[in-house]
């Protein structure tokens, strides 16, 4: 006997038919469509799909506008970042120039959001597994403020999504349960007013790949690249657009951040590097760097006894551990700039910013206002690595290193813990010349309530208490 044939949707369900039901969907509900762009195999053949159906409706009839979403995390690994700017604006010329009702957007993290301001601003933990703080911020975020936005325009929206059966279990769940009756949309788990379409749900991994290498891209060029980025990258699957917490994890072969400490080994980084992108290697470097962090060895070394909320933890006689120390996030901030630089000589791109600048004010006015960084330590770091750079004035605090080294010594004399009493001198000078104080008094006082002990007086504690 001979081979069996592999299943194809297409066997059952020719391009045409594809392409008529995109067209019935698009006509029959009359919403504004958004596209989750995220610039690998799956994404791309949904928007493919969507651009050559609705080519072949006259133009009258394409009056619904169709807005093609990428979220740029500020942290993608720079290849991909260019790729996917490069095919947005593709696709924006080939719009307008074949009247075809598809706009672009890069939806981007609030500057108090992004990686570097939570992870060396506020001294966030590398992500793992059991406290991924960045997807919700990054991308899950961004994107639904554009659905939102959308949505609140025009009453409804449809969200048009690359997923396909069996990439999660949780997923196919999910868009089952929401699906309505006698209709090929699904309502979104979270966002109110919008519906989830997938136009490529029953495709298989051959299908997709087969589609792509027969079927150009309508906004000019081919696919081959993407199948190079694949090849190069070692990546079976790809980070797709994230709107809620059900969209699969990326896994360990994935197109994502750089700086992604969520899996064990950046394999997609790693296998472009071997194919000849070898100026990443820094960023690869700092990636493990930041992976490191994560052993539990070197967590009393790097990380505050307390948590963010001042609060000393224990779980049994284990200490729950806080942010990395500030000493710690000025070594981060100075290892990115001289990576950046690193990238910056030995890379494509000699502007490449591996951080922006809004991203390091931000972080100058954490530490500043929060960390007490009498020092101002931002703009003198970024001197040593980078050079000379207008700082926005500063008028949050008086006070200098000088004023920090004499009021540790007064401190220490005392018995009295100068991370306390800073504490109480950064909040008064916040508040100083205000019209109203209101409040100031609650803020005073919810500093004596945090936890103030060093951590062996905290450990001593917990053992007179067990002794008890």
């Amino acid at each position: 006997m001979g081979a069996e044939t592999p299943y194809s949707i297409f066997n059952t369900r020719p391009l045409a038919q594809v392409y008529r039901e995109i067209q019935e969907v698009y006509l029959e509900n009359a919403r504004p469509w958004v596209i989750g762009y995220s610039g690998g195999k799956d994404s791309t053949t949904a928007l493919q799909l969507v651009w050559y159906a609705l080519a072949e409706l006259p133009p009258e009839k394409r009056k619904y506008p169709v807005y093609v979403i990428s979220s740029d995390t500020l942290v993608e690994t720079p290849v991909i970042v260019s790729y996917i700017t490069g095919t947005l604006a593709r696709i924006e010329t080939h719009a307008r120039e074949q009247q075809m009702p598809f706009q672009t957007e890069l939806v981007r993290p609030k500057t108090e959001d992004t990686f570097w301001v939570n992870l060396i601003g506020k001294g966030y933990p590398a992500p793992y597994s059991r406290f991924r703080w960045c997807t919700d911020r990054l991308k899950i975020q961004p994107a639904n403020r554009f659905i939102l936005d959308k949505a609140s325009v025009h009453g409804e929206v449809i969200l048009v999504l690359g997923s396909r059966k069996g990439e999660s279990a949780t997923r196919d769940q999910v868009l089952s349960l929401h699906r309505l009756k006698d209709s090929l949309l699904s309502r979104h788990t979270t966002l109110p007013n919008a519906y989830v379409y997938t136009p490529i749900v029953d495709f298989g991994l051959n299908d997709v790949w087969m589609y792509l290498l027969s079927n150009p891209p309508p906004w000019g060029g081919n696919n081959k690249q993407l199948v190079t980025l694949y090849r190069n990258a070692n990546a079976q699957g790809e980070c797709p657009l994230v709107v809620d917490e059900t969209t699969p994890s990326c896994g360990n072969s994935r197109f994502g951040c750089w700086t992604c400490t969520v899996v064990s080994k950046d394999r997609s980084m790693e296998g472009l590097i071997d194919n000849g992108e070898e100026w990443m290697l820094p960023l690869l470097e700092f990636r493990d760097f930041l992976a490191e962090t994560q052993d539990p060895e070197r967590k009393a070394d790097i990380r505050e006894h307390r948590r963010r909320n001042g609060k000393i933890t224990f779980v049994g006689e284990k200490l729950i551990r806080g942010p990395y120390t500030l000493e710690f996030c000025k070594a981060l901030l100075r290892r990115l700039l001289e990576t950046q630089q690193q990238v910056r000589e030995e890379g494509p791109d000699p502007n490449l910013q591996l951080i922006t600048d809004a991203e390091l004010e931000e972080i100058r006015n954490i530490w500043r206002t929060e960390r007490s960084d009498w020092e101002d330590a931002v703009p003198q770091i970024y001197k040593e690595v980078v050079g000379e750079h207008e700082w926005i004035v500063d008028n949050t605090t008086a006070f200098n290193g000088d004023d920090k080294l004499l009021l540790s010594k007064i401190c220490d004399a005392n018995g009295i813990p100068v991370e306390l009493v800073a504490k109480l001198l950064d909040t008064e000078r916040q508040m100083d010349g205000m019209s109203r104080r209101a409040g100031i008094q609650s803020r005073i006082d919810a500093i004596f309530h945090e936890d103030w002990d060093s951590e062996e007086e905290a450990r001593a504690r917990l053992t007179r208490s067990n002794q008890l």
